[in-house]
């Protein structure tokens, strides 16, 4: 079985529209303690480590199982981003990045039975418009609660896309699945296929 360790629902919808079976099973890890071994770190490492940790932990818990994790991280400069708390959170981490470009970094990896198959990381630029708080506070009114769900505090695939000027990268790595590289590393390492891979 093919299992997601993850319960994004944009990660999700995006291995069920590659057509793929797979199960999501979330995996129970403290991000931010894992951070906090890693301080120094870049950003893509710390994407890389997370990723790597959730796979870990849920093949500790689904033995003969391939186990996909993801995770991201968003930089600005030395700064880093997280899930905001609530919508006055991400009203803040919005403006913080009005008119900047900020780096997205996601880590994947493959484990089965407890032993790393595969990882990496895939990095995309975005740079955001410099957009009147009007423009924000009206995006934000139609994301309403979905926007707590993305590091950043937006989603490219909602109305959230209305605050961008360029993006420079994958668009599956922004939504933290770099499918095409995943893809790639099913082929590889996937022994049985999952069902619904050719």
């Amino acid at each position: 079985m093919l299992v997601l360790a993850s319960k994004s629902p944009a990660r999700n919808a995006l291995l069920a529209g590659a057509g793929l079976e797979f199960e999501s099973s979330p995996a129970a890890i403290d991000e931010r303690a894992i951070e906090a071994t890693l301080l120094g770190k870049s950003p893509e490492v710390v994407a890389m480590a997370l990723a790597e940790a959730k796979a870990l932990v849920v093949s500790a818990q689904r033995p003969g199982d391939l186990v996909i994790g993801a995770d991201q991280v968003l930089a600005l400069g030395d700064a880093r981003f997280h899930k905001p708390v609530d919508l006055s959170e991400a009203r803040m981490q919005l403006r913080t990045l009005r008119g900047r470009t900020h780096a997205l970094h996601s880590g994947i990896a493959l484990v089965r039975n407890g032993t790393m198959l595969w990882s990496g990381v895939e990095t995309a630029k975005l740079t955001m418009r410099e957009f009147a708080d009007a423009e924000l506070d009206a995006v934000l009114a139609d994301e309403g609660e979905a926007a707590l769900s993305s590091v950043g505090g937006y989603r490219l695939e909602g109305p959230s896309i209305r605050l961008f000027e360029t993006i420079s990268g994958d668009y599956f790595t922004i939504l933290g699945l770099p499918l095409l590289v995943l893809l790639a590393a099913l082929r590889t390492y996937a022994d049985p296929t999952p069902k619904g891979f050719t």
